[in-house]
């Protein structure tokens, strides 16, 4: 998929609508992003205000938890107050064991396709299980937006492991071989490969790297919460990125865009919590 038109187009296609509560929708880019993603009939916005807002957080898990909603956003509400309430409120809306990570979806001026990555906002140090959990989502999204065979790239700032320095990198042989065991439904993982090799042919041709990623990577699972968020905030700011990003693992998708995100990122996170539909595999 090569930018978020077309995947506007993939969900007007199928006929997709989900339900949405909006949380405390205030903010001037949440009512244009909803707005228009209503008049794209992606989304069924229902608004929920309330002058407390921990109380209106916790209608929209009740309402998540009750089947009413397909998925929640933020609107002028601080993230922690939302985030709390999807966690511990009336039971929450995490499984026994659940794991809440973010995922991003950015198209960038220069490259060929969308290209997911993960966790720049929640998990900091992500333990190997956790990672295997990321792993699964990111596949999950990569096929709920189209892709048949999501290749995934597991990042570090070289291809060798280096269990000394780099004790993460360790794990990864056992998470290539899982994903060739079909344990994430069907996808192709590969690492540790840096983000220029998982990005370009040429670079991994150059480097003389054998990888059945071949320079096409749709997602790209980063080591920690450091170097995820240098990619988010790097690209947004030089290369003009447009950017879409949802948490997984809840029983519905969640959005918790900045305050200074715009309109037009809000609403491909809508979208991208559209075609994802139900947050757990």
């Amino acid at each position: 998929m090569k930018n978020f038109i077309e995947l506007v187009e993939h969900l007007k296609a199928r006929k997709v609508c989900r339900r949405v509560a909006v949380v405390n929708p205030k903010d001037k880019a949440t009512l244009e992003a909803v707005k228009l993603a209503t008049s794209e009939g992606f989304i069924e916005p229902i608004m929920i205000e309330d002058n407390d807002l921990t109380d209106a957080a916790g209608k929209a898990v009740i309402m998540a938890q009750e089947g009413q909603v397909d998925m929640i956003m933020k609107g002028l509400i601080p993230s922690e107050t939302l985030l709390k309430a999807v966690i511990r409120y009336n039971g929450g809306l995490l499984p026994n064991g659940g794991l809440l990570s973010q995922i991003g979806c950015v198209q960038i001026p220069s490259h060929h396709k969308l290209l997911l990555y993960t966790d720049a906002v929640v998990i900091p140090f992500p333990t190997h299980e956790q990672r295997i959990q990321q792993v699964r989502y990111i596949a999950k999204l990569g096929r709920a937006i189209g892709i048949e065979e999501p290749r995934i790239s597991l990042i570090h700032c070289s291809e060798d492991i280096d269990v000394r320095h780099f004790p993460y990198t360790g794990g990864y042989p056992e998470i290539i071989q899982m994903g060739k065991d079909g344990a994430f439904g069907r996808c192709i993982i590969d690492g540790p490969l840096d983000v220029r090799s998982s990005c370009s042919l040429e670079s991994m041709q150059t480097k003389e790297i054998d990888s059945p990623i071949v320079g096409e990577a749709d997602a790209l699972v980063f080591p920690d919460i450091e170097s995820a968020n240098t990619f988010h905030k790097t690209v947004a700011l030089f290369a003009n990125a447009k950017i879409g990003s949802i948490l997984q693992g809840s029983k519905v998708p969640v959005m918790v865009p900045s305050r200074a995100d715009s309109a037009e990122n809000k609403y491909y996170s809508l979208a991208l919590a559209s075609a994802l539909g139900s947050g757990i595999d």
